[in-house]
Formats: structure tokens, sequence, C-alpha cells
């Protein structure tokens, strides 16, 4: 996150460059819990630790290529939690056992990562002991391999042909991101202190939060085609003038379900695996001369 903040002297005054960490719910596009760090602070593996107790047994955890290592896969799997992450890396990056994989052209295969260092074992809490793995290649609709890393071992259950959908599904978490900065205007704060910047994320993620809910609720209320989606766009702009009177608990049941009824008229048809290449354009969002303080 890069804020629209100005040079101050405030007490405890925000960083302007500064990373949001979530947990977000693909399908129901909800963020279910956010913190901000600094960006030295620690990286994206402590973040996500420091978020494992908001797991539970039944959540799967959907991991991108900046997560696995040895630790990790080790304390996932101590605290009973499945996953599914992107391990394949070009040249000879990562483990020595998916570089195999993928020269072996197999589609699945249980391989063993070796057990994490003793200091890594010793910070995390985590067994010092090799870890059991599946692997899982999928081919993506332009050619490229991706090796899959799971500890769902039951391929009656869990096909290996269903992982490709399942990774995909973590484009959702892309395009929450871009949502919430360039939509709700996420770097625009209202204030310099760090305070301040922490309350105005936390406001507009769940503005964005209450948005899904509505859009949720119009679309089960309505009798819409299994093609037809709610517009979100416009689910956030008819909600908005609703939000202080729903915050502060007044009676507006009327008038929600006045603006549901609204929200349910605008969609869109969603079509299948269509795909449209994304023309080069500068980013939607003001440049940092015109972010308010």
């Amino acid at each position: 996150m890069r804020f629209g903040l100005r040079a101050s002297h405030v007490k405890r005054a925000a960083l302007a460059d500064q990373i949001l960490f979530g947990l977000f719910l693909p399908g129901a596009e909800l963020m279910l819990a956010a913190s901000l760090h600094g960006i030295e602070d620690c990286g994206e593996r402590q973040m996500l630790v420091e978020h494992l107790d908001r797991l539970s047994g039944t959540d799967l955890l959907l991991l991108d290529r900046g997560y696995p290592s040895r630790w990790l896969v080790s304390l996932l799997k101590h605290r009973h939690i499945a996953f599914c992450m992107r391990v394949e890396k070009a040249g000879n990056g990562g483990f020595p056992c998916v570089r195999d994989f993928l020269r072996s052209g197999l589609s699945e295969q249980l391989v063993m990562l070796r057990a994490p260092d003793r200091r890594d074992a010793d910070d995390y809490e985590c067994p010092r002991e090799p870890q059991q793995v599946r692997l899982v290649r999928h081919v993506a609709p332009n050619g490229k391999v991706r090796v899959l890393m799971t500890n769902l071992f039951d391929s009656a259950r869990f096909p290996a042909d269903g992982f490709g959908d399942l990774y995909h599904k973590r484009w959702r978490i892309e395009e929450a991101f871009k949502r919430l900065k360039h939509r709700l205007n996420l770097e625009h704060v209202s204030g310099l202190s760090q305070q301040a910047v922490v309350q105005d994320v936390a406001a507009k993620i769940m503005c964005d939060n209450l948005q899904t809910l509505a859009a949720l609720t119009a679309h089960d209320s309505a009798d819409l085609r299994a093609a037809e989606r709610i517009n979100h766009a416009y689910a956030h702009t008819a909600l908005k003038p609703l939000l202080p009177a729903l915050l502060l608990g007044k009676k507006v049941a009327k008038l929600l379900r006045e603006v549901l009824r609204l929200i349910a008229k605008r969609t869109h048809i969603h079509r299948e695996n269509l795909s449209k290449t994304r023309k080069t354009r500068p980013k939607p969002h003001k440049h940092m001369i015109q972010k308010p303080c």
C-alpha cells in the first residue's frame, strides 16, 4: 500500500509505504481478517503465522509462490490445516523434489520434503522431521505448467484434475485487493497518524464486506437465471447512502429491502472460461499529489 500522506510531526505518524495482509474467502468474497505491517517488519510467511489461529481443521489454505518453505509445510501439517500452494520456480530454484517431478512428466506424485532447519523449527514450534506431501501438475490454458503442493492425499475425494480450478480461485484475492484500492480508494486516508490509517483501512474493508453480503442477499432473494450475476459496483453505490444508518442501528428495514430490490435489477451475464486480453493503460487510482491527507 502507498498511502497519500505528507510529512508531519504528529505523534506515531503513519508510514506512507505499508503492507496489507488479509485472509480472504473466495466465492463468498469476504475478507475474514486483515492487518497492516511495515515493509521491513516481517515477511509474508510471518504475517500468515500471526493469523493461523483464525483457521480451523475444516479450512483449506490457498497460497501462491511466495509462501512455500519446509518449516511452513511442517507447521501447517502439525496444526492439521489443509493447504494447496504453488511451488514451481524458474531455473534451479525451489525444492529439488519439485524439479525432479517436473522432469518426470507425472501428473501427481507423493514426495518427502527434508526436515526444517533447527532454528526454523525452534522459532515456529513445528516438528523437525521430513514431511510427506502430494505434488500435482496443472497445465494452464496458455500451456504454462504449474506444480501445486498439498496435504490432501485422498485422490478419490480430491482428484488431481480438480486442483487447477482450485488454484484459479486465488485470482479472486487479487480482484478483492484491486477493488479495495481503486473502487474504495483504500490508499486515500483521512489522517496522518497510524491509528487513522488503521481505522480507515478497517472501515473500507467492512464496507466491502457489507456490499458483498448485500449482493449475496439480493441474488438469493431474486429469481435470477443461473448465468446472471449481481453488479457489485452498483451494489456498493446503492448501499453507500444507507451505511451510516445501518451502522448506527437505526430502523431501516424498509429502505434496505428497497435497496436490495434495486441491486437485484442490476445484473450481468457470466460466461464460463471467457478470457479477454487486458489493454495496457495507466493504473486508475489517482496520483499521490491528488490524494487527500
